[in-house]
């Protein structure tokens, strides 16, 4: 029986709990949901499977220690004390990715650099040779994670991320990620029950995502190698059933449509969906979202407009305007699903609905909100058996606020701008006071001069008023006059050349 052993799978942020749940179907044990990633156990097997078959995982990781270091030396040592003997050679190449959020560790390449002195070194003091780094296509992939004081060195499983499945040929602008396309799909509830429509479908990543979905086609069937085919105990045997393995396919009985108003997008999808050999299920057409018309059969729309971020439009406003009107007027019976980053952008769509779930494209705060189309009143509705939220979408609802409504740098930026504006206010305030005591003491001070002058005056005559120059003669010993000048020119400020260091 093979050993079990603990593994990590990473994703995106908001797709924790589907991934949960394929991993789940898998077979996997121990199953925990953590922040972006899913730890469960389990066999060779089993690794070989998550990398091939899950459709919401970016990287699948074996950790191999996990331990506690207050400072590089500590992670230095902590590395030297694992037999990398069971992992690399002399003659292996390997590399170190650190990903880290920490107070004491600020550079992640700098925790990279230790991982891979380390392991240089005990290699060196043991055979006199060492392995080598290649950053392109090493043997051996590690990863580093530190989170304050704790450390997780692991094996990299999967190597080049899993979005990257290996059916695109070519790409438009700002793509949807293959990862997030399939949690969408997979959070919609899709199964491949009916017809799936994406009327702004781009270079056809949700098509293809949703094709996959709909037969059961293990997402890594278009890949060329996983990291752990590099291992020295992998086994080919075992991974060459997994991969040629049809069993759990299924037939798809409907059709998936995709649209763009934009040509070179058609052309560009239609040579992906060939690519990954979909085109018998996959239909593609030139159609502006104004000419969308009621399907005739039971449908789902899942669609990602431009945002007005990477992508712009002529008129985003009315881009989102026009999208609320095809679906109520042409969609009725139907759900729509709609994935956007601005609240004006929805708000323009003027449906309320039934469901909002929080998802991160790319650096982007989005939500991923649901439609669901009807004939008549939400009232009528509802009185013929109509459900609008189903307990999941209920208990998904409920976990909406688990995200920041603002990210974490623009909500600091804000505390800054506002500590900022207190602490000039604050000092303008303080300034005012200070400066009214400091015009108290001079004009004490002034007042108190203009006695001792006067009482000098009187015994010396040393002063006299000139009030043809507008200032004040002192006398030198010769008896002659001289002027103070009222002031001097402080506004004059150096100039640098160009070529001054």
């Amino acid at each position: 029986m093979e050993q079990k052993f603990e593994l990590i799978a990473k994703t995106f942020m908001g797709l924790e709990p589907v991934l949960a749940k394929e991993l789940t179907q898998l077979g996997a044990n121990d199953v925990e949901i953590g922040r972006r990633m899913v730890s469960f156990t389990g066999d060779k097997e089993m690794m070989y499977r998550a990398n091939f078959q899950l459709h919401t995982a970016i990287r699948i990781l074996k950790p191999i220690r996990h331990f506690k270091a207050k400072s590089a030396d500590d992670v230095y040592e902590e590395i030297k004390k694992i037999d990398w003997t069971e992992f690399l050679g002399t003659e292996k190449t390997f590399t170190v990715d650190s990903v880290v959020f920490s107070e004491e560790f600020r550079h992640s390449k700098f925790v990279s650099y230790k991982v891979k002195d380390a392991i240089v070194d005990q290699f060196r003091e043991k055979t006199g040779k060492r392995p080598n780094i290649s950053v392109a296509n090493p043997d051996v992939r590690l990863n580093m994670h530190i989170a304050e004081d704790k450390c997780t060195l692991s094996l990299d499983s999967s190597g080049e991320s899993l979005h990257r499945r290996g059916y695109r040929q070519e790409s438009v602008e700002a793509p949807l990620n293959e990862v997030l396309a399939a949690g969408m799909i997979l959070l919609s509830g899709w199964q491949g029950d009916t017809d799936f429509i994406d009327p702004m479908c781009g270079s056809g990543t949700l098509l293809i995502e949703a094709a996959l979905i709909a037969k059961n086609m293990a997402p890594g069937l278009f890949r060329k190698e996983f990291a752990f085919e590099k291992w020295p105990d992998f086994d080919a045997d075992l991974f060459d059933s997994i991969y040629n393995d049809e069993s759990l396919e299924r037939e798809f009985n409907h059709k998936i449509y995709g649209y763009d108003i934009d040509m070179k997008a058609v052309n560009t999808a239609r040579m992906n969906v060939k690519a990954a050999g979909l085109s018998d299920i996959i239909s593609i057409e030139q159609r502006d979202f104004k000419e969308f018309t009621q399907p005739e059969n039971k449908s789902i729309i899942i669609t990602n407009p431009p945002y007005g971020e990477r992508i712009s439009t002529p008129d985003l406003m009315g881009t989102y305007r026009m999208i609320g009107e095809r679906l109520k007027h042409q969609f009725k019976g139907n759900d729509a699903w709609v994935l956007s980053y601005r609240e004006e952008c929805f708000d323009q769509i003027g449906l309320k609905p039934s469901i909002k779930i929080p998802l991160y494209n790319g650096s982007l705060e989005c939500e991923f909100r649901k439609y669901q189309m009807f004939d008549g009143k939400l009232k009528d509705f509802r009185s013929e058996g109509g459900i609008v939220k189903t307990e999941e979408e209920k208990r998904q609802m409920a976990e909406k606020h688990r995200f920041k409504k603002e990210r974490e740098f623009k909500k600091r930026l804000e505390e800054q701008e506002e500590n900022e504006e207190a602490d000039i206010r604050s000092f303008t305030f303080h300034r005012h006071n200070l400066d009214k005591d400091k015009r108290n003491e001079r004009r004490s001070r002034r007042d108190n001069g203009r006695e001792d002058r006067e009482e000098r005056r009187d015994r010396k005559g040393g002063y006299k008023s000139s009030a043809n120059k507008g200032g004040h003669e002192r006398f030198d010993r010769s008896g002659k006059g001289r002027s103070f000048s009222k002031g001097k020119d402080f506004g004059k400020k150096r100039r640098f050349n160009d070529d001054e260091d």
